[in-house]
């Protein structure tokens, strides 16, 4: 990956400190939009820091916060522990630190945008909700906001859902009701016979290749056509 650089940075922005992982161009021709990306219940592992590359060779600035502070997992048992203790209203401020540490580096154009997976889709979601420096919300197969908040949406929204993901997916007519009657724009896409965490290329029973391609195309369209 010659074309991107990539390093644990901390950032101490606003009173709040945290660690993440930062990719981004090794070369910029102009200032590049960013993105905040959102780590899944397992916490800040190499999946989550390879979409960060992946962003940073399509042109934009990443970084992941690292939202349970060094833990990483994978068993449910432990993630769900993980989840359980996280502090919500930190780990939000702890994004929101992440947005003004890229819109305050040089190399950015100050357009951000969040991207969250499972745990990460929600806190996407919510986050944008009470960040107005969010120029564009993409959920992957995360929990619903507090509903009353969408009204407070200055973003548009991409949610990418799994059919067979019923305790998430059962819930998206209430967000996209939500949506609809404040006028923010969005797209809601459900993708059929597939699984919760479809795009988790690393989770090999539930992950599928063609309806992570499609979803991956997407986001990169979406954050193209806001952030650019």
């Amino acid at each position: 990956m010659g074309n991107i650089q990539s390093e644990i940075v901390q950032t101490n922005m606003n009173g709040v400190s945290v660690e993440g992982y930062l990719s981004k161009p090794t070369s910029l021709e102009s200032k590049a939009p960013g993105i905040v990306v959102i780590q899944e219940w397992w916490g800040l592992d190499d999946h989550i820091k390879s979409i960060t590359e992946r962003f940073a060779e399509q042109g934009f600035i990443a970084i992941a916060p690292d939202l349970f502070h060094g833990s990483v997992t994978t068993e449910p048992d432990e993630a769900m522990k993980l989840t359980q203790a996280m502090d919500q209203a930190r780990a939000r401020e702890e994004i929101d630190a992440c947005v003004a540490y890229i819109q305050n580096s040089e190399e950015s154009s100050g357009k951000v945008g969040v991207v969250g997976y499972c745990l990460g889709g929600g806190l996407s979601i919510q986050s944008a909700c009470e960040n107005s420096n969010i120029s564009a919300c993409n959920i992957y197969y995360g929990g619903n906001p507090d509903l009353n908040s969408v009204q407070n949406l200055k973003a548009p929204v991409l949610g990418i859902y799994a059919e067979n993901d019923e305790r998430i997916t059962s819930t998206v007519p209430e967000l996209e009701k939500a949506l609809n009657d404040n006028g923010i724009v969005n797209e809601i896409i459900i993708y059929p016979n597939v699984d919760h965490a479809f795009f988790n290329d690393t989770n090999l029973p539930v992950y599928n290749k063609e309806a992570a391609e499609s979803a991956w195309n997407k986001t990169l369209t979406f954050f193209s056509d806001n952030l650019r």
